[in-house]
């Protein structure tokens, strides 16, 4: 009995989702992986391309200022985060300047610091003690503020010592005032910033003096002194000393130049200026010369009788009735020295003593030294060897200065600076070859290293590899899988189609089915073969089936399934 089915007809091509499903079981991984890291990659792009563009609002805040800013926030419906261990609030770029703007109307954030708002919120009973306590606070506070708007100052605090006054004092303490400042990170403040500190503070509060103001950095570092001296100069005379040493070097290195070369030159010039202060005074006393009158200071006259009789005395006679003569005095005499009046005798005789000073001459001469003097000049100077230009154009090998050039550049040097021997000044020039400059396109940072082009890159780096990872999964997964499952199924050879139409002997000593396998309606028809021919050849063709199904047992899972799917 012949159990062979009845040959079917040519099966037409799978369907693609039989394709899909016909494919391997690893081709189906990576078919299913790339899916996901598809749907992946474009969610996070929309994602990425939704989210807002964060800027900083504010950074480092404190907590109480930082939870009033949160709460405008949300009150104004800003949308916001938190950034760098909840210091910073970023909120959206298109919004910082109108959120800083509305923030600032506010009074936000406070910086930690009150001013003269504290007088706003009085409490009724409030004592005088707690009135003057707030209203130093409000000072404090208002002159912290006008501290902080330095470009330099993070952040100051102001401590205010004032006194009561009474007027029961005779001496009333003054007032004083201590400034802690800290500064941003990289930035100091120069001696005029300094000053200016302490006057804004010392001009805000009534009898309060600039030297009683101390202004004090994070490091604890005083920047105010009281007396301004630094090493035993201030900083006038310190300022003094460095533009004098900068003057000396501009003017070696200006006529040094056009010698040698602009940049084949450099000079440094060490001041010792003297910046003591003396004074002497000189008091020269100078006597009365030859001749020449000398001016009366002083004169006194003494007259006393000589006897009891008053009238003149001595024998009668034209003698006796003459006055006595004058008293005179020699110019060049003794200051004070007395001079005796001639003395009449007898007993009604007049003595008369004369006392005249006369003004010494005398020299008061007062010295005082200039402040400023240069006592010692010393210079260095170091010039560029030559450079040789070749006949060919090119620098050749530099070459030092003759002797009567390096001569000339001495002398040079020397009326530049002023030199002076009897001073001790020194001058010391060498000639020596520079290092070869850096090319100044070698200094520069590569265009990849610049700070801009690295912000660049990296706002546009999410915007590049998404469609790169997009093509590098669909290269590698997506492409290999549907090239497999576009791929035709292989035809069997002809011996083998033949070898199933026949059917293959069964255990029980029957025949197999003969079952029609659909081939390539391409290929051309398949000859008929003799039956017996067919017989003879069924050893050979079970073997090539067997050998197939060891080799391709996808060809063979595919004949299986055309059977199923062909009807009874």
């Amino acid at each position: 009995m012949d159990t062979r089915l009845p040959t079917a007809p040519t099966a037409a091509a799978p369907a693609p989702m039989q394709r899909l499903l016909a494919l391997p079981a690893r081709s189906k991984v990576a078919l299913g992986a790339a899916t996901l890291a598809l749907t992946a990659l474009i969610v996070w792009g929309v994602q990425a391309g939704s989210q807002p563009d964060w800027r900083i609002l504010y950074a480092s805040l404190p907590d109480k200022d930082g939870g009033a800013v949160i709460a405008a926030l949300a009150q104004m419906n800003v949308p916001h985060k938190f950034g760098e261990g909840g210091t910073t609030i970023l909120v959206p770029a298109d919004q910082v300047h109108e959120a800083r703007l509305k923030l600032a109307s506010q009074g936000l954030p406070r910086g930690g610091t009150v001013g003269f708002e504290l007088m706003e919120n009085q409490k009724f009973g409030t004592t005088q003690f707690q009135e003057r306590l707030n209203f130093q606070r409000g000072l404090e506070g208002e002159l912290a503020r006008s501290i902080m708007a330095l470009s330099a100052v993070q952040s100051a605090r102001v401590h205010l010592a004032l006194p009561s006054q009474t007027a029961f004092l005779r001496e009333q303490q003054k007032p004083s005032a201590s400034v802690l400042l800290t500064l941003y990170g990289g930035r100091t403040l120069d001696r005029g910033q300094v000053a200016g500190i302490v006057h804004l503070v010392a001009s805000s509060v009534p009898d309060l003096q600039t030297k009683a103001v101390s202004v004090v950095d994070q490091s604890g570092t005083l920047l105010s002194s009281s007396d301004g001296n630094i090493a035993g100069l201030d900083a006038p005379q310190l300022q003094y000393v460095r533009q004098a040493e900068q003057g000396l070097q501009q003017r070696i290195v200006a006529i040094l130049e056009p010698m040698v070369g602009v940049g084949n030159v450099r000079a440094q010039v060490t001041a010792d200026i003297d910046f003591s202060q003396s004074e002497s005074t000189a008091e020269t006393y100078g006597p009365n010369q030859g001749g020449a009158p000398a001016s009366v200071r002083s004169q006194h006259l003494s007259e006393s009788p000589n006897g009891v009789a008053n009238g003149p005395g001595g024998a009668p006679g034209a003698l006796s009735n003459q006055p006595p003569a004058t008293p005179t005095s020699p110019v060049n005499g003794a200051p004070g020295a007395i001079q005796p009046a001639a003395a009449v005798s007898g007993p009604g005789a007049t003595k008369r003593d004369a006392v005249t000073n006369y003004e010494v001459d005398r020299t008061v001469k007062v010295v005082r030294n200039a402040t400023g003097n240069v006592r010692r000049l010393s210079a260095a100077v170091i010039v560029n060897h030559l450079a040789v230009v070749g006949a060919d154009g090119k620098p050749g090998k530099a070459m030092p200065l003759p002797p009567a050039q390096m001569e000339q550049v001495n002398a040079l040097v020397r009326e530049a600076i002023g030199f002076s021997k009897d001073r001790g000044d020194s001058v010391q020039v060498v000639n020596a070859p520079f290092s070869a400059p850096a090319d100044a396109a070698a200094a520069e940072l590569p265009l990849w290293r610049q700070p801009e082009m690295q912000l660049l890159a990296r706002s546009l780096a999410p915007w590049i590899a998404l469609p790169l990872l997009a093509l590098v999964v669909i290269a590698g997964l997506v492409r290999p899988a549907l090239r497999t499952a576009r791929q035709p199924a292989p035809r069997l050879s002809a011996t083998v189609q033949d070898a199933i139409e026949l059917g293959t002997p069964a255990a029980g000593g029957g025949a197999l089915p003969k079952v029609q396998v659909a081939a390539d309606p391409d290929a051309p028809p398949l000859l008929p073969t003799a039956q017996a021919a067919k017989q003879q050849a069924r050893s050979q063709q079970l073997d090539g089936i067997r050998q197939l199904a060891k080799q391709d047992p996808a060809t063979v899972a595919n004949v299986v399934r055309n059977w199923a799917s062909q009807p009874s």
